[in-house]
């Protein structure tokens, strides 16, 4: 799941994941992911921080919350560089942390080490 609100972005990720042999589920703010967990696995969530409406680091902590999904890898894909956000998502359970810009290689290299086969 791919959740940004940016169009754009969703889709650059979403040209990048589905050329790996990725499903790619989009969202467009953190209540829009959250309103999108049905039970069906995810094997990936990545995230941005700054988003309106539900914020990436308030969406992880309430994904965690869910039993389906305690457990799901999420990685947040952001601008925001500082040490302090880091380890707020960290502590709401972030498993990477990657900034943007961002080149695919190096997304698609952090994808794989996160998706458990």
């Amino acid at each position: 799941m791919v959740v940004d609100d940016s169009a754009s972005l969703r889709q650059v990720v979403g040209i990048a994941l589905k050329g790996a042999g990725y499903d790619v589920v989009e969202a467009c703010d953190g209540k829009d992911a959250l309103g999108k967990l049905d039970g069906e696995k995810l094997h990936l969530i990545i995230s941005d921080v700054n988003m309106p409406v539900m914020d990436g680091i308030t969406m992880v902590k309430e994904i965690k919350k869910h039993p389906s999904y305690k457990f799901t890898p999420i990685m947040m894909l952001t601008t925001e560089s500082e040490e302090t956000k880091k380890m707020a998502g960290k502590a709401a359970g972030a498993k990477a942390w990657l900034t943007k810009p961002f080149q695919p290689p190096t997304l698609l290299g952090a994808v794989s080490k996160l998706v458990l086969p």
